[in-house]
């Protein structure tokens, strides 16, 4: 009974997991390689500014005002306020996979400038391997509701492949007579990981 289970859910979790596992692969691939023609078009960006004309959003917190000025210009995204504010203004950034915007609102003019940055199609796929919406300021808070399905997907990926990897284990001894090459390439990656945390990170 465990057997038939344990085939299914790799089935249907490989299914799940198949395009996933292929953006971050195209996007891991763009990231480590800079000098590929096209890891140079994953970092097409194309710039725009503009002034526009706001209403004072009411009082409340920050992020709330923030929220209302970038509902009245019509932005959408993860927003990230700076660790302080100049009197009299009220800045932040917003960004999603498509673009993103530095906004600078003078509130005594009703004023904003807007730096905004249209993502090329390339970009926006490189972007989705790191863009996870957690800010320095709030980690883990997130303002948008995209961005908390696409960590829900994120966690259920790395949940599947948990779960893919220990029915691997699984068949694997129950169903090979000799174990000799398995535990050889098991022993490989675990040596393999070991040297990459021992280089990277103990000093």
């Amino acid at each position: 009974m465990f057997e038939t289970w344990n085939r299914k859910l790799h089935y249907y979790l490989g299914l799940y997991l198949l395009f996933f596992l292929w953006l971050f692969l195209l996007t891991g691939l763009v990231l480590n390689h800079g000098a590929w023609r096209l890891s140079q078009a994953a970092n097409a960006r194309v710039e725009t500014r503009a002034t526009m004309a706001i209403q004072p959003p009411p009082d409340g917190s920050e992020i709330d005002r923030a929220r209302d000025l970038a509902r009245q210009l019509e932005l959408t995204g993860e927003i990230e306020l700076p660790a302080s504010q100049t009197p009299g203004h009220l800045d932040f950034n917003i960004a999603r996979p498509a673009d993103a915007s530095t906004v600078k609102v003078d509130l005594e003019k009703r004023q904003a400038s807007i730096q905004h940055f249209d993502n090329a199609t390339w970009t926006l796929i490189r972007v989705f391997h790191t863009f996870s919406g957690s800010k320095f300021n709030a980690p883990g808070g997130r303002d948008w509701p995209l961005t908390t399905l696409w960590v829900i997907a994120m966690d259920a990926l790395a949940a599947g492949l948990v779960v893919m990897v220990a029915g691997s284990y699984y068949m694997w001894y129950r169903l090979k007579r000799a174990h000799t090459l398995g535990w050889l390439s098991l022993l490989a990656g675990v040596a393999c990981c070991a040297a990459f945390l021992t280089g990277l990170f103990v000093r």
